[in-house]
């Protein structure tokens, strides 16, 4: 298990087209067998990507970060990294080629095939997003992004949040799985939990809106208590 695990990681930390439609990369992909199974998001300029054991439900490591193109290569720079904390900080490239369906990737002399799950549609959320504020009794508590920062990425159907500091190359957590979008609710299913397994299984909605630009997430976590959030698209930030 640990040898496909880290192989697993190693292909998708380490990717580079061989062409600039790098829109084709947008979605969700899945690669493995049900007990090294690897889901990976793209959006436009961040990824994430999550190895589980299907078969009994348990999370294995995470990792993910930017992305950019730069003539034949695909270039990616960690921000989080469960498997290889050292390479946080560190650019890596590699080869790619995309089919209908499908991504390949060649490290090595070694091939790993990825399927598509989604190209980033229908949902409405669809992107990479930064906690930047709270409802708390004392009303709402602006958060300011630094190094320690909680991000949730979404493609059209599937959801990851991870929580890490950039400097430190601390982790915190993570969890992710199927959502929906739908006459103002925003439902998960949750399929994947770091910290509790016991939280794989569960259903959660919320209501959600776009207030000035930012997503407005309120209902109960998986622990039952309330949130009242508000994230903001981290290309926004980083202008």
């Amino acid at each position: 298990m640990k040898s496909h695990f880290t192989s697993s990681l190693f292909f998708l930390l380490s990717i580079s087209p061989l062409f600039s439609q790098t829109s084709g990369l947008t979605g969700a992909w899945e690669s493995g067998p049900p007990e090294n199974h690897v889901i990976m998001i793209v959006t436009g300029r961040y990824f994430s990507a999550v190895v589980i054991n299907k078969t009994n439900n348990v999370y294995l490591g995470t990792c993910g970060g930017t992305w950019r193109t730069e003539k034949d290569q695909f270039i990616e720079l960690h921000e989080f990294n469960t498997m290889k904390p050292g390479w946080i900080g560190t650019e890596l490239k590699s080869l790619l080629s995309i089919k209908v369906g499908t991504l390949s990737f060649k490290t090595n002399d070694k091939t790993e095939v990825f399927t598509r799950i989604d190209d980033g549609k229908p949902g409405l959320l669809a992107g990479a997003w930064i906690i930047t504020a709270r409802t708390t009794a004392q009303g709402i508590q602006k958060i300011t992004p630094g190094a320690r920062k909680t991000m949730k990425i979404l493609s059209g159907t599937r959801f990851q949040w991870i929580a890490y500091n950039t400097d430190t190359k601390e982790f915190f957590g993570t969890g992710g799985g199927n959502y929906t979008t739908e006459s103002g609710k925003y439902s998960e299913n949750i399929d994947v939990f770091s910290r509790h397994n016991s939280r794989v299984g569960m259903k959660l909605g919320f209501d959600f809106t776009f207030e000035q630009g930012d997503w407005h997430h309120k209902g109960l976590s998986s622990k039952g208590d309330p949130i009242d959030e508000f994230w903001t698209k981290r290309e926004s930030l980083e202008k």
